[in-house]
C-alpha cells in the first residue's frame, strides 16, 4: 500500500480519536508542560498565531517543551500511542490552515526553547527552534554580529529571506548543524559530515523528517546598516520609473551583494500606494546602487544608518501582530525588461477590482530579489545566479465568508502574471515554500530528482512515516 493511501486512511481514523488520554499521559510523564482548553497558557498560544485560519483551530492540548529531552520523550509517548496527530509550531507566521496548528490533536509550541548561545570564537550562534528573530537580534547587536533571519517582528527561526540574502543566500543555505529528534525519539546531530543526507534534506524539507531542537548557524559582522523606506504617489509615471529602476538594479552587471530591497504595491480602502524598502548591509549612507529609486519623485520617509534590530522594529512597526483572514501566493522568475514589469504591475492593479468590496481588504504585491543561493539546499536552483526575482502576493481581510472570492481573485492575478512571464521565457519552476499557499506544488517545483532524494531520506530516518501521517500539516513529500 502506498504512503499516500496510508496517509489518507490515517487521517480518517485519527480525526475520530480524542487527544485527551494521550494529553493526560504526557502531562503525567512530563509535568507542567501541557495546557488545556480554557486555560490562560492555552489561550495565549492559540491566539498568538498570525492568521485567523490558524487561530480558529483548537488542539486537544498544547505541549510546551523546554528541553530536547522533553521533545524526545513526547515523541516516544505519542508514537507508542499511535492514535493522535500533532503539529509543531515556531513563530506561527505561516498563513494557511493547519500549517503549524491542529484541530483536536496536540500542538507542540516550541517557543520556550528560545536560547541564543555564541561559540567561544563567536563565529557560530546556537539558536533554539522557538526563537524569534526580532528577539534574537538585540542579543547579537552588542557584539556587532547578526545571523540570517527575518526582516519583520515575529518571524521564527527558520525564516528564509533576509537582509543578507543577496550575499549569503537563503537562511537554510547557512545552517552548519541541526539537532533533530527523529520519529523513534532518538536525538542526532546532522551536519555536512554527519548524516549529510538528512542535513541536506532539512535545508528546505520542512516538517517531514523530525523535530529540530537546535540550529547552529554562522554569525556575520554587522555594526550598522543602511535602511530607507520611501513612499510614492501611485501613478503610471511612477510605476514606469519603478519598473525601469528595478530591471536595471537586477541586471547582473549592476549586482551589489550588500543591496537588498523590495517594491511594495499596496491596495487598501480603495486606494493604491507604492513604497520602496532598501536595506544595505554595510555601514554606507545613501548607497549609490539605489539612486534610480531615490531619484524618483517621492513623498519622503526613513533614510538612516542604524542597527539591524532597529531596522526590524521600524520596518515592522506598521504591521499588525495578527491579521483576520489571510491568503498568500508566490512565484519566481528571471529578471525581464521594464515593459514586462509594467505589465505585471497592471495585471495586479486591474485584478484588485474583483475584491474591492471585500470587508477590510488589503492586498500587497511585493517584488524583490530572490536570494543568491550557494546551492546548499534542495531547491533545484542554479547556484550563484544573481538575477532571479521573487514575488510575494498577499491578501488580508476580515471575514471567512470572503475566502473563496479572495482566493479566486488572487489566483487569477498570479496565473495571469505567470502566463505572461512564461510567454516571454522568464518564468522559472521554483516555488518558495515560506511564501507559498498549501495549494501550490512546492516540492514538485524543485524537480523530480530532489523529490526522490527527500523521499529516500524520509524512508531512511522515518521508516514508519510518522512525520507523513501523524504530522499532517504543511507540505508532505509523499502526497
Amino acid at each position: 500500500m502506498s504512503r499516500s493511501v496510508l496517509y489518507t486512511l490515517f487521517v480518517v481514523l485519527s480525526t475520530a480519536v480524542s487527544a485527551t488520554p494521550i494529553c493526560r499521559l504526557i502531562d503525567t510523564h512530563i509535568p507542567q508542560r501541557v495546557s488545556y482548553p480554557n486555560s490562560t497558557i492555552y489561550y495565549s498560544s492559540v491566539t498568538s498565531y498570525y492568521s485567523g485560519q490558524e487561530r480558529e483551530l483548537n488542539p486537544g492540548c498544547i505541549f510546551k517543551p523546554t528541553t530536547t529531552s522533553e521533545v524526545a520523550k513526547f515523541v516516544k509517548l505519542v508514537t507508542a500511542n499511535n492514535s493522535t496527530q500533532f503539529a509543531v509550531r515556531g513563530g506561527g507566521h505561516t498563513l494557511f490552515t493547519g500549517a503549524a496548528n491542529i484541530d483536536g490533536g496536540i500542538t507542540i509550541d516550541m517557543r520556550l526553547m528560545n536560547s541564543v548561545e555564541l561559540s567561544d570564537d563567536q563565529k557560530i550562534a546556537r539558536l533554539g527552534p522557538g526563537g524569534i528573530f526580532s528577539e534574537i537580534y538585540p542579543q547579537l547587536v552588542p557584539h556587532n554580529l547578526t545571523v540570517m533571519g527575518g526582516r519583520v517582528p515575529g518571524i521564527g527561526v527558520g525564516g528564509g529571506i533576509t537582509f543578507l540574502s543577496r550575499q549569503h543566500g537563503f537562511s537554510c543555505d547557512n545552517v552548519y548543524g541541526y539537532e533533530v529528534v527523529l520519529a523513534n525519539g532518538e536525538v542526532i546531530y546532522a551536519t555536512e559530515s554527519s548524516y549529510p543526507d538528512l542535513w541536506l534534506a532539512l535545508k528546505g524539507g520542512s516538517n517531514n523528517f523530525g523535530i529540530i531542537t537546535r540550529f547552529d548557524v554562522p554569525t556575520f559582522h554587522l555594526n550598522q546598516m543602511w535602511y530607507s523606506l520611501l513612499q510614492y504617489n501611485y501613478t503610471d509615471d511612477v510605476l514606469e520609473a519603478q519598473a525601469e529602476a528595478f530591471s536595471r538594479f537586477m541586471e547582473p552587471t549592476n549586482y551589489d551583494s550588500a543591496a537588498m530591497m523590495g517594491i511594495f504595491l499596496d491596495y487598501a480602502g480603495g486606494v493604491f500606494s507604492i513604497s520602496d524598502a532598501m536595506w544595505y548591509t554595510e555601514s554606507v549612507a545613501s548607497p549609490a546602487v539605489y539612486n534610480a529609486f531615490t531619484e524618483i519623485p517621492n513623498l519622503g520617509g526613513v533614510a538612516e544608518l542604524t542597527t539591524v534590530d532597529d531596522v526590524v522594529n521600524q520596518f515592522g512597526g506598521s504591521i499588525p501582530a495578527t491579521t483576520g483572514r489571510a491568503f498568500q501566493l508566490t512565484f519566481s522568475f528571471q529578471n525581464p525588461n521594464a515593459s514586462v514589469y509594467m505589465e505585471l504591475f497592471k495585471i495586479w492593479e486591474n485584478g484588485t477590482s474583483a475584491v474591492a468590496d471585500v470587508n477590510g481588504i488589503f492586498i500587497e504585491f511585493l517584488t524583490q530579489p530572490q536570494p543568491v543561493t550557494n546551492g546548499t539546499n534542495m531547491f533545484g536552483l542554479i547556484g550563484g545566479k544573481t538575477d532571479y526575482v521573487s514575488v510575494d502576493m498577499t491578501a488580508a481581510y476580515n471575514n471567512e465568508s470572503d475566502d473563496a472570492l479572495v482566493e479566486a481573485a488572487m489566483t487569477d492575478i498570479v496565473e495571469k502574471q505567470r502566463a505572461l512571464l512564461k510567454s516571454h521565457g522568464y518564468l522559472i519552476d521554483f516555488i518558495y515554500l515560506n511564501y507559498a499557499d498549501i495549494s501550490q506544488d512546492v516540492f514538485d517545483s524543485w524537480g523530480a530528482d530532489n523529490v526522490a532524494k527527500l523521499q529516500d531520506v524520509s524512508k531512511k530516518f522515518d521508516p514508519e512515516g510518522v512525520f507523513q501521517t501523524m504530522v499532517p500539516g504543511g507540505y508532505k513529500i509523499f502526497r
